[in-house]
Parts: structure tokens; C-alpha cells; sequence
């Protein structure tokens, strides 16, 4: 079954003995997220909730009010803080469903939601410069562009939560789950790994055919996403096995899960070896873009292949593989040590 072919399924589908597989629309490249409904005898728990968009919300009410009607969702349970799993949380707990999820993803997603900002602050422009920035970009992101805010697609989460972490075990579906966290992606990002089956539920900690965006933001530039991301994958790597069937964020459930943790940590790998020649002469963070990406990035990808290339230069800088010096233009200027 292609990806291409998920236009004519009709959701939600059940994958598995009471755990229902639902796709709702993005408004993006990526133009879709999986939320999962698990029945818990006289409601649902839903793992993850969308984006809080028009479209988003009708498609989610229509298979809450349609093949799902005849119970309440009892629970939404979030594996981390990103918009096009959080958007519609907040609304659904406002007509009683539970909150569930980590410390990190709650107080990251009331902090942003209640952050709106109208242009971008000075600290974020001179984040931008250092790191090297497209002067086009930067001047378009100075003058008139107005930033992205949470609360733009992310309604208000409830005043409280319920918290689970690393090494919990929570009940859902029928099932025991041992909550397994990783970081690199999203700090403190929920897995769920069955005791009872061969299910694992992997966010957008274990995607197949993609790997997710790992980025510095402006908020804490000096951070090592990247070394965190590879140090998850091989936290993960014991746990994995061939039979589990992983149920990610994004695309399609797969089987063979140690190969594909192997292929995260080595495609990352693979980048930072062709980073490290690209800098054998001195570059602007910019101009790193082909060596990791395979091309040049321009227009609405921009800004998520910046972050990304800085997560790669901070990962090699933390380990003395390259050095940086203040150019004139008050970019770093990057080069193999």
C-alpha cells in the first residue's frame, strides 16, 4: 500500500483489536497527521489531536460523530508539543476529556500558545544573523514578515494535566504501555510500547521513510538536538524488534524497527561527514544547505532547513570537530578544525 493510495481509504481503520488508525489533513507539504483512537470500554483515548484548523476539526468531528459516535473521548493523551498534534487538545478537554502527557510538552505548549507575537524580537533577528541567514530572508523577517504563533493553530490547554513520564506504565485500549521518552525532535517525547502485543505508538520519535525536523531555535541557541536525537535512537534500539508494528505520527504503520532506527542514526551521520568536507573552507550557516539537504532550499522550507543545518553546526562545534569566527558581518563563519 503507497502513501499515494491513502486518498481512497475510508478512516478510521482498525490496526489492531480496539486501536483505531485516524488521518487528519495538514495545511502543509506534509499534508496529513496520524492520531490513533483506543477503546477503553466506555470512551476513547486519543493519542494526539491535530492541528486546530477548520478543515483539521471537521475531519476529526466527523469520525468522533460518525463511526466513533456512542461514546465520549475520556482522554487525550499528547506525545509531544508540536502544533499538528496539539491544535485541537485544548478543545477537546474543554468538552471533558482528560489531559495526559509529559511535563515538558505541557509547559512548552501553554507557554507558546500564550507567546504570541506580532514581529519577530530582536533576539530571534540577531539569532538569525549569527547563525547565517539568507540576507533576503533576514531582511524580509526584519521588516513586515509577521512570525509564526502557536496560538495561530493551537487552542488553549486546560488549567491542569495529568502527567506521565519515563518509565510509567499507562492503560489504554485494553493494553499495559511502557512510556518510553526521547528528545531531539520535541524534549520529553512520548513512545508507547504494548506489554501485551507487538504495538508501539511513535509520534514523530519513530517515523518511517522520513525523519522528522531537528532544529536550534532562537530560545536556546547554543542547545545539541541533534546529539540528543541520535542518543534516543540508541536508547531505543534495545527495546525494537522486528515484529513490532510501529505506529508513527506521520505516513504509513511499518514493521522492522531496529533497521529503521539504525537508518535515523546513520542518515544523520551521513550528513554531518559531507558537513564536515563542505567546511573545509569557511562557511556561513546559509551556504550549508546542499551537503545536507542534497540541494539549495528556498521559499516556505527555508526556515525549517536553517534550524535543521544549525542542529548539524552545533552538534560538530560541541564536539570539536569544526570551529566558528565572528566574520564582519556579524555571522559566524564555520570551518573543519
Amino acid at each position: 500500500m503507497m502513501d499515494g493510495e491513502q486518498q481512497t481509504i475510508r478512516y478510521p481503520i482498525e490496526i489492531a483489536s480496539g486501536v483505531f488508525w485516524l488521518r487528519l489533513p495538514l495545511p502543509m507539504a506534509l499534508d496529513h497527521v496520524n492520531i490513533y483512537a483506543l477503546d477503553d470500554g466506555d470512551s476513547w483515548t486519543l493519542i494526539d489531536a491535530g492541528i486546530g484548523t477548520r478543515k483539521c476539526r471537521a475531519a476529526l468531528d466527523a469520525v468522533l460523530n460518525g463511526p466513533l459516535a456512542g461514546k465520549p473521548v475520556g482522554r487525550v493523551v499528547l506525545t509531544h508539543h508540536h502544533p499538528d498534534h496539539v491544535g485541537l487538545a485544548g478543545e477537546l478537554c474543554a468538552k471533558g476529556a482528560a489531559l495526559v502527557t509529559t511535563r515538558t510538552t505541557y509547559i512548552l505548549t501553554r507557554m507558546l500558545t500564550l507567546d504570541v507575537q506580532e514581529k519577530y524580537t530582536d533576539h530571534a533577528l540577531e539569532f538569525y544573523r549569527r547563525y547565517g541567514m539568507n540576507a533576503d530572508v533576514l531582511t524580509a523577517r526584519s521588516t513586515d514578515e509577521r512570525p509564526f504563533n502557536f496560538a495561530d493553530c493551537v487552542g488553549d490547554l486546560p488549567a491542569g494535566y495529568l502527567r506521565i513520564k519515563d518509565g510509567d506504565t499507562i492503560q489504554m485500549g485494553g493494553r499495559t504501555w511502557d512510556v518510553i521518552t526521547g528528545d531531539g525532535h520535541a524534549p520529553e517525547h512520548a513512545t508507547f510500547w504494548s506489554r501485551d502485543d507487538n504495538l508501539v505508538l511513535g509520534g514523530d520519535q519513530l517515523l518511517p521513510s522520513i525523519s522528522p525536523n531537528i532544529g536550534v531555535y532562537p530560545t536556546e541557541p547554543e542547545s545539541d538536538p541533534l546529539g540528543e536525537w541520535i542518543a534516543s535512537c540508541e536508547k531505543f534500539l534495545p527495546l525494537a524488534r522486528d515484529d513490532q508494528l510501529v505506529l508513527g505520527g506521520h505516513k504509513l504503520p511499518y514493521f522492522g524497527l531496529p533497521l529503521r532506527l539504525r537508518q535515523l542514526i546513520e542518515n544523520h551521520h551521513g550528513a554531518l561527514d559531507r558537513l564536515l568536507d563542505h567546511l573545509e573552507t569557511p562557511r556561513r550557516g546559509g551556504e550549508c544547505f546542499v551537503p545536507l539537504f542534497k540541494r539549495d532550499i528556498s521559499g516556505g522550507e527555508y526556515g525549517l532547513a536553517f534550524v535543521e543545518t544549525v542542529a548539524h553546526l552545533n552538534y560538530l562545534f560541541h564536539r570539536g570537530h569544526i570551529t566558528r569566527q565572528m566574520g564582519d558581518d556579524g555571522a559566524w563563519l564555520w570551518q573543519r578544525a
